[in-house]
């Protein structure tokens, strides 16, 4: 996912708000940084100069570390548990 992440330019910022929707609706942690994770770059090497993206993805990469060293030590805290789920009618 991260490498997909690395890749994306600035017009498909709806599509990777698209493919974290799908986690964020079943209760799944999302690993978030200071912007969107993205590094721009035209040609080979030019991304390594994107500093501002660099630093985006070092926050990523250290606040996912930190997610997976909470969710690995143990004992577990584990997830809370879910509410019975109360389906909305708007129609009525």
């Amino acid at each position: 996912m991260v490498g997909l992440i690395c890749l994306l330019i600035g017009g498909a910022t709806a599509t990777f708000e698209a493919l974290n929707m799908p986690f964020q609706m079943m209760n799944m942690p999302v690993v978030t940084s200071q912007y969107w994770n993205i590094v721009y770059g035209r040609t080979a090497g030019e991304a390594a100069m994107d500093s501002e993206g660099l630093q985006t993805m070092r926050t990523l990469a250290r606040n996912m570390a930190w997610l997976l060293k909470c969710t690995s030590a143990p004992p577990a805290p584990g997830r809370p548990n879910d509410e019975e789920w109360d389906n909305m009618n708007f129609i009525r």
